[in-house]
């Protein structure tokens, strides 16, 4: 076994069976998709303190933009002056701008091995896959041992069945993609700050170049802008090809976001649709 397995996989996995065994204790139907779910929200719990220190330093850095944005006009054309400046600006607010791709970094290996995790759950085709699952369970849990291949329905679905399959089990599942881009749609809404409305004094001399660095952070905007929509429709077409037990951990996954971005960060963009008194 790797120690990527060992770090992150088998931890996962066991509890993942923890749940599963709990519910099929009291009896709740559909206990691998609640225990998906279970699991997703527990992962999500951990991870809240690195998500939280992302967020927060992406609002720092977003109330920090006209500032930058002043500091690029009056020494843009001086490296050495700019980069003192920003430094300057930076230790003045206490804000490291490194601090909200650090958390980001470090999540990517737990949304690797969760990945794997739940491809290897919900694809159950044979008694060897259940030996090793079951192989793959900490001895102090042995109790735990899945004596049966899981039922994978949820809802009316197969956590099995990928949405790409829609003609052979019904056009309702593509439901699925469809709210998985919806949900990815409002937290990337979310996450871009609302335009600011403060204006820059611009004096004369240095026009040409801030029409010049104006022209690229247009460029970079209008990027940013195509993210928006290109992220839920490479997310949606991930999960028309992969099994629906993976939609529903990233759907999961994805709500809890929006939550922990409204109650850290408010609505960003999304807020001029919300009603008044949701707006934050």
């Amino acid at each position: 076994m790797n120690p990527f397995e060992i770090i992150l996989t088998q931890p996962i996995l066991n509890i993942l069976i923890v749940f599963y065994h709990a519910f099929l204790v009291i009896h709740l139907p559909w206990a691998l998709g609640f225990s998906i779910i279970a699991m997703t929200v527990t992962i999500r719990m951990i991870l809240w303190p690195l998500t939280t220190a992302q967020l927060k330093s992406t609002q720092k850095m977003a109330a920090l933009k006209p500032h930058l944005d002043r500091i690029k006009v009056e020494h843009g054309h001086d490296k050495v002056r700019h980069q003192q400046e920003v430094s300057k600006l930076y230790k003045e607010h206490n804000v490291n701008p490194l601090a909200g791709c650090l958390p980001v970094v470090l999540q990517l290996p737990v949304f690797f091995a969760l990945y794997n995790v739940l491809l290897k759950i919900v694809q159950f085709n044979n008694n060897d896959a259940l030996v090793a699952i079951n192989q793959k369970i900490y001895p102090f849990l042995s109790a735990f041992k899945l004596d049966k291949i899981p039922d994978t329905h949820f809802l009316g679905f197969d956590l099995a069945t990928k949405p790409n399959a829609w003609q052979h089990v019904g056009i309702i599942i593509l439901l699925i993609p469809i709210l998985t881009a919806v949900f990815q749609f409002i937290q990337s809404k979310m996450m871009t700050p609302a335009p600011s409305t403060a204006v820059v004094k611009k004096s004369k001399p240095e026009k040409d170049k801030a029409k010049e660095k104006d022209s690229m952070e247009d460029t970079m905007a209008q990027m940013q802008g195509q993210m928006i929509f290109l992220m839920p429709a490479m997310i949606a077409f991930f999960s028309f090809n992969f099994p629906v037990g993976l939609a529903l951990y990233w759907n999961t996954f994805t709500i809890i976001g929006i939550i922990q971005q409204y109650k850290i960060a408010g609505a960003g963009s999304l807020n001029k649709f919300l009603p008044r008194k949701w707006q934050k």
